[in-house]
C-alpha cells in the first residue's frame, strides 16, 4: 500500500502537476494540503478520471485538506476535535483499506510570538490528544501531512537564517516530540536516519530551490502496527523542479 502526502499550494494552480504525479507514482492514497478552495470547487472529476475516490474538507482561498484513494474511503473526522470555534480546514481523517489515515495541515505560526503562534501550539495540543486517542484504540493509523515543524537543526538549510521562524522554535519542536513519544514512528527518519539534506520544502524566494536551501516539514507518523509494515519512505524531489510546481515535494511511504 503506497500512501503519499503532498502540499499542493493551491489545487487550481497545481492540478496539471498533481495529475502527472498521480499517474507516475500511482499512490493508493494521497493526502493533500493547502487545496485553497471550497468543496464544490475542488476538481474531483479530473482526479476521479484517474481512478480515485475523493474526500475534501475545503475552505475558500486558504488551507483545505483532501484524501484521494483508490479504494473507497469512509470519512471519520472532519476538523480537529477540541475547539468548536475553530473554522480553519486543516484536518481530515478517514478509513481506507483497513488503515485510519489523517491529512494534516498544521498552522504555520508566524509571526512569533503572537496570536498565530499561540494558535499553532494550541492546535498541536489538540493533535496530541487526537493522536493519543488513536493509539489507545489500537487502530492501524497514519498521520500524514505538512506539520510546519522542522524537528531538528539538520532539517533546516540554515538555522541562522531561520532562527526566529515559528517552524524551528523550541516550543514547536517540543510539541511534535510529545506526539512522537506517545509511540509514533517518524517514517522518513526511520528509513533515512543519516541524510542531513532530507528536505521536503523549498521556498519560492531567494533561489531556494536551485541552492537546495530547503526544510523538512512534511512528515508521516506511523502507529506501531503500521511502522512494523514500513518498507520505504521517499521524497519526490524532482516534482519540485517542474514548471509551476508547488513549493513542497510529494512524500510517500510503502507498507506491506
Amino acid at each position: 500500500m503506497r500512501i503519499a502526502t503532498f502540499n499542493v499550494n493551491g489545487i487550481a494552480a497545481r492540478l496539471p502537476r498533481l495529475l502527472e504525479w498521480l499517474e507516475s507514482r500511482k499512490p493508493d492514497v494521497a493526502c493533500l494540503q493547502e487545496v485553497k478552495c471550497i468543496d464544490e470547487r475542488f476538481p474531483a472529476a479530473d482526479i476521479e478520471a484517474l481512478g480515485y475516490h475523493v474526500l475534501v474538507h475545503g475552505q475558500k482561498s486558504f488551507n483545505g485538506v483532501a484524501i484521494l484513494s483508490r479504494e473507497p474511503a469512509t470519512e471519520v473526522q472532519r476538523g480537529l476535535p477540541g475547539d468548536d470555534t475553530d473554522e480553519q480546514a486543516r484536518y481530515l481523517e478517514a478509513d481506507v483499506n483497513g488503515v485510519r489515515i489523517a491529512s494534516i495541515y498544521l498552522p504555520n505560526g508566524n509571526p512569533q510570538p503572537g496570536p498565530k503562534f499561540d494558535y499553532k501550539l494550541g492546535w498541536m495540543k489538540r493533535l496530541e490528544a487526537r493522536a493519543a486517542l488513536l493509539l489507545a484504540s489500537e487502530t492501524p493509523a497514519v498521520l500524514a501531512g505538512d506539520y510546519n515543524v522542522a524537528p531538528e537543526d539538520r532539517d533546516v538549510f540554515s538555522m541562522q537564517v531561520m532562527a526566529n521562524d515559528a517552524l524551528v522554535q523550541p516550543e514547536s519542536r517540543a510539541a511534535l516530540r510529545r506526539i512522537i513519544h506517545q509511540g509514533w514512528t517518524e517514517a522518513l527518519r526511520a528509513v533515512h536516519p543519516a541524510d542531513d539534506h532530507l528536505y521536503t520544502f523549498w521556498d519560492y524566494q531567494a533561489g531556494c530551490w536551485p541552492r537546495n536551501a530547503g526544510l523538512r516539514i512534511d512528515h508521516f507518523l506511523l502507529c506501531p502496527r503500521v511502522a512494523d509494515r514500513l518498507t520505504n519512505a521517499t521524497v519526490d524531489r524532482e516534482a519540485r523542479g517542474a514548471e509551476k510546481a508547488s513549493d513542497h515535494a510529494p512524500v510517500w511511504i510503502d507498507i506491506v
